[in-house]
């Protein structure tokens, strides 16, 4: 490294302290000078040696997003590539990384992740067909290796997120960051490259790989301070840094630089080597992909690309003109002979039309190529470029046609632009702009104004009215930004005014792709990529305009919606679909956008500008319902209801008011419960598509042309319909349950309220269950409305009790369970005495013998209906009595440990394993003064009513359970566990309390089975020809009788056993009568015939084990205690 004391004072690298990059206009960018930005020379410790530079310094990975970048698309193709099997291996794999991490264990996480990547990628390998694809075993390896390090830098780059990797291991994160950036520009061109051939097909593949190779090589090849390296303040030699200090060395630099010249010219000659040399075009395209990177690498230079060549400031800049003037030679003759004579028609007669051509392109290069390497500084060079912007603005001019007698006007141009660029004139470029636009003018007039062509759904001639005024904008707005800052806004309005013409330009030549000419139609598909390059390209302007403070704030948020709506084109083939997403992108974006200057401390935006976005928002997804249409017709493949077009609506209303929420009303609780609520609606019409009415329907010519179709018709035939108004009355109960749920209904306040909330919930549940599942039975309808209404009272004035509720619960409930029975009953002789009232006697009669058995199975079917209705209300009163019985208890318990704190805080400190122990002997006591005191307080009620719910529940459930499955003694394993349900009463369960919860379960499953054994065994000895038992049997004899009932009852000793310890919890160590009941249990296991009774065996032995277990695992766990 040459000292900076000799080296001269205008080639010495400092840092810039305002900008992250070294300025432009220097010609002598030093490779030494950092491009990170001076944030990044935070003195942390003092240093006084070289070496402290180089020093680790733990922090987070700073180009995590340029890895992102090139790495993300990656992962994202071979995901397309494996398939299913990949996606489902990553997914369980980051899924379980995810759990391990949530625990705290970090090695594990990490571990998890580089396992979920091996795993995946040898999943890729067997479900991928690589080798078939490329028909070459050499070909498909290579591809197979190329990505498994893909796969391979990907895991790096998230072990570079692991903090606790950095702080014990700093080397190896440096090694990882210094691996990233040398292996990630070969791989990301390489796969960017083989995907878009896989997408476009090889034709110009090695230009494709080309612009990929240099896009990366700037993002990775530009030397960067390392992430991880303690930076100094800028006074280490002037503000240079220490070649250690960066990511690359030399030779990673190097291997890039061959990469970027060299791959791309291989890549060509491997896949075109057949036609290399067959003609001009083929040579000239062999050259272009050499030295067309190779000038870039150039271009580079003036970053620090080729800081490893020589730290010689002069030397560089002698390289680079010398080798660019080459380059640039050769670059011109070879698209003159690959492009222009081969693509336009140069209306100069030969040979004076190689001479123009020659001197337009190689002088406006050369200009270019100065003007970029800062060699415009003297007069004399500002005099050669003027002569030059002078002599390639008149021979282009000639070149394109212009007549010889207006020739000085484009002189005239060129002279003005000239001295624009050296003076800085805005004078002298508005002139140059009105010259150039009178040549635009007549261009475009004089080749194409006479044109009969009706192109992207519109004459030739207003097409090019349009892009005359889009070129001519684009060519005022540079000097626009260079007037004084009270003048922005003509910028502003200009950049909107491009970026509208724009957005309808390419809407028309993309949604509009027929052309028409003398007769003859024709498509021509503007291409996807210019869609995806001018936004990006508008995108990147506009942020450099704001960078450097040319546009506010608005123009930003209405250009980036702009230049954004644009990409909708590629999804969605509507006609309005720009302006569409670009109301509802301005709609949806102010609050990501706007309101950032404020304080942070309180909402960034008041409350009227809340709901004036809110109203905006619903505006603008009313404009899109069109294009909403679009989208779920071609997601379902048929028009769309009104209901789930008004359902999608609502839910993309309440998803873009989520910034407003999110971002500006976070702390504000009802604006947050709004939200939900208009989320939650808008998915219930998405589920219910309940009917409109037409006054609600929108039906524009495009709806109705598509609903009309008769193609469903002849696709799905005729459907019939069912009545949808009952789903009305479900969104009403859901959304009265939301709105009572957020308190948007003060239910819990006011008792008239509660009152009539429940009354109107009970009748719109009652009537929506009528109209959809009992029709046919009108006279059910009031039944069913009655218990319902009784049901919601219940249920929500014992969670909201009022002062005399208490008292009137009770029968509430009562009349709920008198209703059961008279419902169940009533629905039976009701219908059947309607249908068969026309018989004298009772009878079937031949020609009415259908309709009978279809009535019976509408009756058969109704009452199970109706035991499932009654069975979801008891079960949800059952709930409802547990969850508030429990919070009872847990206030009680809470009171009582309040109490005795002080009492007991002497004696806990000495013995607090006691003290434990006796809380927990205290637990039924607690238990039964809960008991006292609710019916000190009226609702000693509340047990009862809940083990009446609990047992009605179970028994209707059992019932169900023979109606639909025959009697599976499975379902009982189910069924049981309903009866946790039961609480300690005064009455009934008097003895019942917390430590016997697990009786009645056991109790249940052991009765329910014997007596489906016994019931079994019966039914084969007494109906032996019946086919369903006795191929599951296989006996019809009394021995068999015998022989199983004898096994039944071998098997209840181990019952007996266990369901008394579960009741009182209490056994002897040394009692070994659950062990000696296992060989009763194992006999039956082994001879019975009957499914019931060896499952009993088996429980059998399952609880002597588990009594065992408990009982021992009990001793030793007071044993412990006593100690």
């Amino acid at each position: 490294m040459m000292p900076p004391e000799l080296q001269p004072r205008l080639f010495r690298p400092h840092i810039s302290s305002s900008s992250s990059e070294p300025t432009l206009s220097s010609p002598s960018y030093s490779p030494h000078t950092s491009p990170a930005s001076s944030t990044n020379f935070i003195d942390r410790t003092p240093a006084t040696s070289r070496s402290s530079n180089s020093r680790f310094s733990p922090s987070s990975f700073a180009y995590s997003g340029r890895i992102a970048i090139a790495l993300v698309p990656c992962a994202a193709f071979l995901l397309d590539l494996g398939g299913g099997p990949v996606v489902a291996t990553l997914t369980i794999g980051l899924l379980i990384s995810y759990i391990v991490d949530s625990l705290n264990v970090k090695f594990g996480a990490f571990l998890g992740i580089w396992m979920s990547l091996i795993a995946a990628q040898i999943s890729f390998f067997f479900s991928s067909s690589l080798i078939s694809s490329f028909n070459s075993v050499p070909l498909g390896l290579l591809a197979a290796f190329l990505c498994s390090e893909t796969t391979f830098l990907i895991g790096c780059w998230t072990s570079l997120r692991f903090k606790w990797l950095q702080l014990e291991n700093p080397s190896i994160v440096v090694a990882l960051e210094r691996l990233l950036f040398a292996c990630v520009p070969f791989t990301a061109s390489s796969l960017f490259a083989w995907a878009t051939i896989s997408a476009v097909g090889m034709n110009n593949s090695s230009y494709y790989f080309l612009v990929f190779a240099c896009v990366f090589y700037w993002v990775f090849g530009i030397p960067r301070v390392s992430s991880f390296k303690t930076k100094q303040e800028a006074k280490y030699h002037g503000g240079e840094v220490p070649d250690d200090n960066f990511i690359l060395g030399p030779l990673e630099s190097c291997f890039l630089s061959l990469n970027l010249m060299f791959m791309p010219h291989l890549f060509h000659v491997a896949s075109h080597y057949s036609v290399v040399f067959s003609s001009a075009a083929s040579v000239s395209d062999l050259l272009l992909l050499f030295f067309i990177p190779f000038l870039f690498q150039l271009y580079a230079s003036t970053r620090g690309g080729l800081w490893w060549v020589t730290k010689n400031s002069h030397q560089l800049q002698s390289i680079r003109i010398v080798n660019g003037a080459i380059a640039m030679v050769i670059i011109v003759i070879c698209l003159e002979i690959r492009v222009v004579f081969r693509s336009f028609g140069i209306q100069v007669p030969p040979p004076l039309n190689y001479l123009l051509v020659t001197v337009t392109m190689l002088g406006g290069a050369a200009g270019a190529g100065a003007s970029v390497l800062g060699m415009i500084s003297s007069a004399l060079s500002s005099a050669f470029f003027t002569a030059l912007a002078v002599i390639v603005s008149s021979a282009g001019a000639i070149v394109v046609g212009f007549p010889l007698l207006f020739t000085p006007l484009p002189a005239v141009a060129g002279l003005y632009f000239a001295r624009f660029f050296t003076k800085k004139s805005v004078s002298s470029y508005f002139a140059f702009v009105a010259l150039g636009s009178l040549m635009v003018v007549w261009f475009v007039m004089h080749n194409y104004w006479d044109l009969n062509i009706w192109l992207a759904g519109m004459f030739l001639k207003s097409f090019c009215k349009l892009i005359v005024a889009n070129i001519i904008i684009a060519m005022v707005i540079p000097g626009l930004v260079l007037l004084p800052s009270k003048f922005h806004f003509l910028t502003e309005a200009g950049m909107v005014a491009h970026a509208l013409l724009l957005c309808y330009i390419e809407d028309r030549f993309f949604n509009y792709s027929s052309i028409y000419y003398y007769g003859m139609e024709d498509d021509v598909m503007y291409p996807s990529y210019m869609v995806i390059l001018t936004t990006l390209v508008g995108l990147a302007v506009v942020r450099r305009l704001f960078a450097d403070h040319r546009i506010g704030q608005k123009a930003v948020w209405i250009l980036t919606c702009l230049y954004s709506a644009k990409l909708a084109m590629l999804f969605l083939s509507s006609k309005s679909i720009v302006w569409v997403s670009a109301a509802l992108l301005l709609a949806v974006s102010p609050p990501l956008l706007l309101y950032k200057e404020k304080s942070k401390s309180a909402s960034k935006m008041k409350s009227w500008q809340g709901y004036a976005h809110a109203v905006v928002v619903a505006v603008s997804v009313w404009f899109c319902r069109e294009t909403i249409f679009d989208a779920l017709q071609w997601w379902n493949g048929r028009p769309p209801s009104d209901g789930l077009l008004l359902g999608f609506s609502i839910v993309l209303i309440g998803l873009a008011c989520i910034p407003i929420v999110a971002l500006h009303f976070s702390h504000v609780l009802s604006a947050k419960r709004s939200l939900v609520l208009v989320v939650a609606t808008g998915c219930m019409f998405i589920l219910m598509q309940p009917p409109m009415p037409m006054t609600w329907s929108y039906h524009s010519e495009m709806i109705k042309a598509a609903r009309q179709s008769a193609d469903d018709i002849s696709i799905y035939g005729f459907m019939a319909s069912k009545p949808t108004w009952p789903s009305w009355l479900l969104i009403v109960a859901l959304l009265l349950i939301l709105a009572a749920a957020t308190s948007l209904i003060p239910i819990k306040y006011v008792v008239e309220l509660r009152a009539f909330y429940s009354v109107a919930m009970g009748l719109a549940l009652g009537f929506y269950i009528s109209a959809e599942f009992f029709l046919q039975a009108a006279v059910l309808h009031a039944l069913i409305v009655v218990t319902m209404v009784c049901a919601s009272v219940f249920v929500i004035f014992t969670h909201f009790p009022s002062a005399s509720s208490t008292k009137l619960l009770p029968w509430v409930f009562a009349l709920l369970v008198a209703l059961f029975p008279v419902t169940y009953l009533l629905e039976g002789q009701v219908r059947i005495k309607n249908v068969f009232s026309d018989n004298v006697a009772w009878g079937w009669d031949a020609r009415e013998e259908d309709k009978k058995v279809t009535t019976m199975l509408a009756i058969e079917g109704a009452r199970t209906s109706l035991l499932g209705l009654y069975a979801a209300i008891f079960m949800l009163v059952a709930l409802l009595i547990k969850f508030e019985l429990t919070s009872l208890l847990r206030e009680k318990f809470s009171e009582r440990s309040g109490q005795s704190k002080t009492t007991q805080g002497g004696a806990r400190g000495m013995f607090p394993s006691r003290m434990r122990l006796m809380q927990q002997r205290r637990a039924t006591s607690i238990q039964t003064f809960a008991v006292e005191k609710m019916s000190e307080d009226g609702a000693a009620w509340m047990p009862a009513v809940g083990n009446v719910a609990t047992i009605m529940c179970f028994a209707i459930c059992l019932i169900l359970n023979i109606h639909i499955s025959g009697g599976s003694s499975q379902a009982i394993f189910f069924l049981a566990p309903i009866l946790l349900l039961l609480n300690q009463d005064s009455d009934l369960l008097s003895g019942f309390g917390d430590k016997q919860r697990y009786f009645p379960v056991t109790l249940a499953i052991s009765t329910y089975l014997a007596l489906s054994s016994l019931y079994t065994v019966w039914e084969e000895v007494w109906f032996g020809g019946n086919t369903g038992w006795g191929v599951e049997i296989g006996g019809r004899e009394w021995f068999f009788a015998v022989k199983n009932i004898a096994l039944l009852i071998l098997t209840a000793p181990g019952h007996i056993i266990f369901n008394r310890y579960v009741w009182s919890y209490t056994s002897k160590h040394t009692d070994a009568s659950p062990m000696l009941t296992v060989p009763l249990s194992f006999a039956a296991v082994v001879i019975t015939d009957v499914f019931q009774v060896r499952l009993l065996g088996v429980l059998g032995i399952v609880y002597s084990a588990a009594q065992v277990y408990l009982v021992s695992r009990r001793i030793s766990y007071v044993s412990a205690l006593c100690l």
